[in-house]
């Protein structure tokens, strides 16, 4: 799994005020929107294009477009939602769909508990948008989901990353062929003992709904 932490000021300055707890609910949902599309334009530096003829004013000339077919964007519910709106500005003719994952407390299975995407992703590059990657699990769910599907190619991108989620990330992946990438605004010290990174952000989903404390 190749890993891409842009070294960028203006994500570390949206960054900066994500992670601020004085950031109010409606200043969070942009920042992140905003912060959301600079990562795009690291994630899809390898978005599959064709050739595309056109005329200019002036002549002829050779351009390109995305490759059918077309990239799927899917966030994770609830939270990635909050991000979708800064990766559909930049690739606006993507398709998207939905997944909500969880895991069973007893078999510790992956559950999916809401399913919008097509039932097969052959040939499709996806993008796959969650704030934060904590333990990994639910990412690591979502990502074997899509390539059982057919999905070839896939990206994930997170607001921030703990270390110990890339290590698990990595470690339940080590035996996929399609390539899978990740990338992140942050890579966080730690988690803490109750699962949280630190210094991170609090509750993204909390945050980006108004439910902080």
């Amino acid at each position: 799994m190749r890993v891409i932490n842009p070294d960028h000021r203006l994500i570390a300055h949206k960054l900066t005020y994500l992670r601020d707890k004085r950031t109010d609910s409606p200043t969070f949902r942009r920042l992140a929107e905003e912060l959301m599309t600079l990562l795009a334009y690291e994630a899809t530096r390898d978005v599959r294009v064709e050739p595309f003829e056109i005329e200019t004013p002036v002549a002829p000339t050779t351009g390109i477009k995305l490759s059918n077919p077309k990239p799927l964007i899917v966030p994770i519910l609830r939270a990635g939602l909050g991000m979708l709106e800064g990766m559909v500005r930049l690739l606006p003719s993507a398709e998207v769909g939905f997944l909500g994952m969880q895991r069973d407390e007893e078999t510790l299975e992956a559950i999916t508990y809401a399913n919008r995407l097509p039932d097969d992703l052959s040939g499709r590059q996806v993008y796959v948008l969650d704030p934060m990657l904590a333990t990994g699990g639910s990412m690591a769910d979502a990502i074997r989901f899509l390539l059982d599907r057919g999905a070839d190619d896939i990206t994930a991108v997170t607001l921030l990353s703990a270390p110990e989620g890339i290590a698990h990330l990595q470690e339940a992946l080590e035996d996929v062929e399609p390539p899978v990438t990740l990338v992140t605004g942050a890579i966080d010290d730690r988690l803490n003992e109750v699962g949280y990174i630190v210094p991170g952000l609090g509750d993204a989903g909390d945050r980006l709904y108004g439910l902080a404390q």
